[in-house]
């Protein structure tokens, strides 16, 4: 047996005996196991495999535990994985992760007593989770410099794709702007590898490359060896709310259904009549070829969500330094606007979401069923449910939750009006055709149904 025990880094460094205590009752709790499969997910940082089931098969021997000590706590690791290790090394940049893990789950976990099945946050209390998060991990702090790019992307790209997000870093880099990503690989991944490079060459010391992920995703999509900050929110609603309030541009590059349901988060945002004069500069984009992609989400949003919608991004096909000018450009009036409004650059708080966008969304046979999939509705209300149909389907394909609940009882079945499904049914299908649902390789088997009500 292999055990290893490693000394706090950062905030965790300095404990009081009190929290101590907490974090140990804690490790009683069903948190905990959340806690051992977010940190062996971390151990795996670089591994390209996106079936939890596949990633942790391995390691049922593997555990992880809390070692009091006088000023804080140890963790220590019971037969971790190799690939975590070079020449018998805990790699650096893994450590550090597994206590920003210990900090987002167990320590805030507690404070907010994530599992707890307690009445729903309201508004305002969710985003002030959200913040104080962010700042416990110290995100906030030099994030006033208005340079943080948040890059969406599918984890299954081609290599083109992936060489294309790796020069839009690279231009960002150029231009000292920092990257915000979901912290796995693909999309994810290449505006931070590209970044770096960008960074390096103008010496620019400040290089952030920030990952925010969440605990049924994170086992999908290990964060990549480039994440330098890493960040677990406790859902995919407070994960979107962090990247959009934390962001001062956004760049979406192809991807799959997950990817169009940050957009669709993102689009029921800003179409709401108190964001209409804030500026928020949204760029999609990809190489030549990715033009098909494009036009399809496009029209997609258009058919759904109406022009006002498509009138909140740009799309840059193949020109990585256009997509870098333009968000210069943006940023721009950003900071016009935050200096006008007296809103902090760090966290924008100005910007209006309504609560049904913040309160979590558990996908099942019923929730997936019962979502109201038709045009008789208004444009945040349909943003809201489409967002909602796509999470869904995301967790069928690789949260371990919604795998389980395909594998026992089938696919989830989505119905709808004739003409709106008709257009989910196409889309999906062309994700499908393009291998954005699973990586290479690897058959994918979809995980719901689409049914055409009257």
């Amino acid at each position: 047996m292999k055990k290893l025990q490693l000394n706090p880094v950062g905030w965790m460094s300095q404990l009081s005996q009190v929290e101590v205590s907490q974090l140990q009752d804690t490790t009683h709790s069903d948190l905990y196991e959340m806690f051992r499969n977010c940190c062996l997910a971390v151990l795996n940082s670089g591994v390209d495999e996106d079936d939890y089931e596949m990633l942790f098969a391995p390691y049922e021997d593997f555990d992880i535990k809390l070692i009091r000590r006088e000023r804080g706590v140890k963790i220590e690791l019971v037969n971790p994985p190799e690939v975590a290790f070079v020449d018998g090394k805990l790699v650096r940049g893994v450590h550090e992760h597994l206590f920003a893990v210990l900090r987002d789950l167990l320590y805030m976990g507690n404070k907010y007593a994530f599992m707890h099945k307690s009445a729903p946050l309201d508004s305002t209390s969710i985003t002030d989770m959200v913040f104080d998060m962010l700042r416990h991990a110290k995100m906030l702090e030099g994030n006033d410099e208005l340079n943080t790019i948040v890059c969406w992307g599918g984890h299954s790209i081609n290599l083109t794709e992936y060489k294309y997000t790796k020069e839009v870093g690279y231009q960002l880099g150029l231009r000292e702007m920092n990257i915000c990503t979901g912290c796995g690989p693909g999309a994810m991944k290449g505006p931070m590898k590209g970044a770096a490079i960008g960074h390096a060459k103008q010496r620019y010391k400040n290089g952030r490359y920030i990952g925010i992920s969440e605990p049924s995703i994170i086992a999908a999509e290990p964060p990549n060896a480039i994440v330098n900050e890493l960040i677990i929110m406790p859902d995919i609603e407070k994960r979107l709310e962090a990247f959009v309030r934390a962001a001062h541009g956004i760049v979406i590059f192809p991807g799959g259904v997950g990817t169009a349901e940050e957009l669709l988060y993102l689009l029921g945002i800003l179409t709401n009549e108190r964001n209409a004069q804030q500026p928020f500069p949204v760029i999609l984009t990809g190489p030549a070829g990715s033009e098909g992609y494009f036009e399809a989400i496009d029209e997609f949003v258009g058919a759904t969500l109406g022009k006002e919608a498509q009138s909140k991004y740009q799309i840059i096909v193949d020109d990585p330094r256009e997509v870098a000018r333009t968000l210069r450009s943006g940023l721009e009036k950003v900071d016009q606007y935050r200096r006008a409004m007296g809103d902090a650059f760090s966290f924008n708080w100005s910007l209006k979401i309504d609560e049904p966008f913040q309160q979590p969304f558990i996908p099942t046979h019923k929730s997936m069923s019962e979502l109201a999939l038709h045009h008789d509705q208004s444009t945040a209300e349909l943003a809201v449910v489409l967002r909602k149909a796509f999470s869904g389907i995301v967790a069928g394909n690789v949260k371990a939750e919604g795998i389980k609940q395909i594998k026992e009882h089938g696919p989830f079945n989505l119905t709808g009006d004739p003409a709106l499904m008709t257009r989910i049914d196409g889309l999906l299908k062309s994700f499908v055709a393009q291998q954005r649902m699973k990586l290479p390789g690897s058959e994918y088997q979809p995980c719901y149904t689409i049914s055409r009500g009257k």
